[in-house]
C-alpha cells in the first residue's frame, strides 16, 4: 500500500505555509453531491431520531431558539474553518491551522486530542449501531442479544472496507446515507402537516419504549403555543438545554476534513458551509416544531430509567404507522452507521497528518497512503483497530462505567479543539499568509470572540448537571496535564502547518 504520502495537493493551490501545491499523491475523488450530503449528514445524528424528546422535556417549544442560537454559533466556527481551508485547501485536516498559528505545542495537544475523542466517539457509535440492530429486529420479535459482538464486527469491517476502496466510494456511501436520514425527516415533517391541516385526532396508544399510555389528543398548533413560556421549567433548565443542543451538533466540522479530497474545494466548500443555517432551520427546528404540533410538549416524560420514548415513533405512530418503531430504529441504524463512517474516515486523515511530524518509525509507517485508492490505508486500519476493542472491552466486568466516563470526558475536550481552532484563525487575519479576497468569516474580530465565550459557557455549564461534572473536571486535567506535556515538549518549536 505503501507510496509516501504528502500533505500538499495537485494542481496550483497554495498550502498554509504559502507554498506551491504540486505532489499530493491523495484523490479528488469527492463531487460537489458528495460534500453537500456529507455536510447534511453531518448535521443531523442520532440525537435528533432519539434525544429530542429529552430536549423538548428540558424546556418546552423554547427549545427551538436554543437550536437556533447553537446553530448560529455553530456556523461561526464552520465559517472560521472554512476560511482557513478556502486559503489552503490541501490540508487534511482544520487541526492543521493550530500548529501553524498557535504553535506545535498546542497543535500536538489538539491532534491528539481530537484524533483520540474520535476514536472514543467511534467506539460509542459501534457500541450503538450493535444496540440500534438489536432493537430494530427485537420489534418484529426476533432476538439477537447473543449476536450483537458480531454484528459490531461485521459493521465495522463494512465501514472500513468502505474507506480502504477509494473516497469516491466513501463519498457515494455518505450520500445514500444522508438521503435516508433526509427522507425520514421530510417524510414526519409532512406527515405532521397533513395531520394539523385536516384536524386529526388519535386515540390513546401505548408507544413503543415508553412505560406509561401515550393519552389521545389532537394534531394542531395549539399543542405548542398553549402555557408557551421561555422557561416553563426555570431557567437552569433553559440554560442546561444549551449544553444538551451543542452535543447535537458535534462532529458539524467534518465537512472540513473532506477539502483536501475535493473536487474544486474554493467552489464547493463555500456553498456546504453556507447551507448550515438552512439544513438547521429544516431538520433541525422543522422538525421539532412538527413533533410538538403532533406531541404536546408536555406530554414528553421520562421512563422509570430515566429515558425517553422516540419523538419520530410517537408522531408515526399516532398517525396510524403500527411499524413506526422499526422504521424509525432502521433510519437510526443508518444514522450510526453514518456516523461510524465519517468518524473512520476523519480518524484515518488526522492520524495520517500526525504521522507526518511523526519521528518514531511506527508513526513513518503509517504516513502513507495506498497505491489503488489512494488513501492513507494504514492510519485507516490502525484507526478501526482501535475501534474493534469496545465489544471486547465491554464484555470486561465494570468497564461500562469508565467507557461512559472517557467518552463523556471527550466530549468536553472537544469544546477545547474549538476555541483553538477560533484562535488560529484570529491569528491567520494577523498574518502574512490573509487572503483578502477568500471565504472571509463575517466580522471576524466580532463574532469570533461571541463564539469563544459561548464555548467557555457551554463547558462551565458541565459542572451544573451531577452527569457531566465530573467529565468536564476529566476534560480540565487532561488539558493541564497533557497540554502541559505538549507544550513543554514543543516549547523551542516554531509552528508550521502540516
Amino acid at each position: 500500500m505503501g507510496q509516501a504520502g504528502n500533505t500538499q495537493t495537485s494542481g496550483t493551490e497554495q498550502g498554509a505555509d504559502g507554498s506551491r501545491d504540486t505532489s499530493n499523491q491523495m484523490e479528488r475523488g469527492l463531487s460537489n453531491r458528495h460534500v453537500q450530503f456529507i455536510a447534511i449528514g453531518g448535521t443531523i445524528g442520532t440525537g435528533l431520531f432519539l434525544g429530542s424528546g429529552k430536549s423538548i422535556a428540558l424546556t418546552g417549544p423554547s427549545i427551538i431558539l436554543v437550536y437556533i442560537g447553537v446553530g448560529l454559533v455553530m456556523y461561526l466556527l464552520m465559517r472560521a474553518i472554512g476560511e482557513l481551508m478556502y486559503r489552503s485547501p490541501n490540508q487534511h485536516t482544520f487541526i492543521a491551522f493550530i500548529t501553524r498559528y498557535l504553535g506545535k505545542g498546542w497543535g500536538s495537544f489538539a491532534g491528539w486530542s481530537y484524533w483520540i475523542v474520535l476514536i472514543l466517539i467511534g467506539m460509542s457509535e459501534l457500541t450503538a449501531v450493535g444496540t440500534y440492530f438489536v432493537t430494530f429486529f427485537g420489534t418484529f420479535g426476533i432476538n439477537l442479544e447473543a449476536w450483537r459482538g458480531l454484528i459490531e464486527v461485521c459493521f465495522l469491517a463494512a465501514m472500513v472496507s468502505v474507506n480502504l476502496i477509494a473516497v469516491k466510494v466513501f463519498g457515494e456511501t455518505e450520500f445514500w446515507f444522508s438521503m435516508i436520514k433526509i427522507t425520514l425527516i421530510l417524510a414526519m415533517i409532512v406527515t405532521a402537516v397533513v395531520m394539523v391541516i385536516v384536524g386529526f385526532r388519535y386515540p390513546a396508544v401505548q408507544m413503543p419504549g415508553l412505560d406509561q399510555v401515550s393519552p389521545a389528543g389532537h394534531a394542531g398548533l395549539d399543542n405548542i403555543l398553549n402555557g408557551l413560556s421561555l422557561a416553563p421549567n426555570g431557567w437552569l433548565a433553559f440554560f442546561m438545554s444549551f449544553q444538551m443542543v451543542f452535543f447535537a451538533y458535534e462532529m458539524i466540522e467534518f465537512v472540513g476534513v473532506t477539502v483536501s479530497e475535493t473536487q474544486n474545494p474554493r467552489k464547493v466548500l463555500p456553498k456546504a458551509i453556507n447551507q448550515i443555517i438552512i439544513r438547521v432551520l429544516i431538520f433541525y427546528v422543522g422538525a421539532l416544531m412538527a413533533i410538538m404540533m403532533i406531541v404536546p410538549w408536555r406530554s414528553f416524560k421520562p421512563n422509570a430509567d430515566g429515558t425517553f420514548a422516540s419523538p419520530f415513533v410517537m408522531v408515526f405512530r399516532y398517525a396510524g404507522v403500527d411499524w413506526a418503531a422499526g422504521l424509525v430504529f432502521f433510519v437510526v441504524i443508518t444514522a450510526a452507521c453514518s456516523s461510524l463512517n465519517s468518524l473512520l474516515y476523519s480518524a484515518g486523515r488526522n492520524l495520517f497528518q500526525l504521522a507526518a511530524g511523526g519521528g518514531s518509525p511506527l508513526m513513518r509507517s503509517l504516513y502513507t497512503i495506498s497505491r489503488r485508492g489512494r488513501v492513507p490505508a494504514r492510519a485507516i486500519i490502525l484507526s478501526g483497530v482501535l475501534i474493534l476493542l469496545s465489544p471486547i472491552l465491554h464484555a470486561l466486568p465494570g468497564f461500562e462505567n469508565t467507557f461512559v466516563l472517557f467518552t463523556s470526558a471527550s466530549s468536553a475536550v472537544i469544546i477545547f479543539i474549538y476555541i483553538l481552532t477560533l484562535l488560529a484563525h484570529h491569528r491567520y487575519r494577523a498574518s502574512d499568509d490573509f487572503m483578502p479576497d477568500g471565504f472571509l468569516m463575517p466580522a471576524y474580530k466580532v463574532t469570533g470572540p461571541i463564539a469563544i465565550i459561548f464555548f467557555l459557557v457551554i463547558y462551565v455549564s458541565l459542572f451544573f448537571a451531577p452527569d457531566t461534572r465530573i467529565p468536564a473536571i476529566f476534560g480540565l486535567c487532561w488539558l493541564a496535564v497533557f497540554g502541559g506535556i505538549c507544550l513543554w515538549k514543543h516549547r523551542n518549536a516554531v509552528g508550521v502547518a502540516g
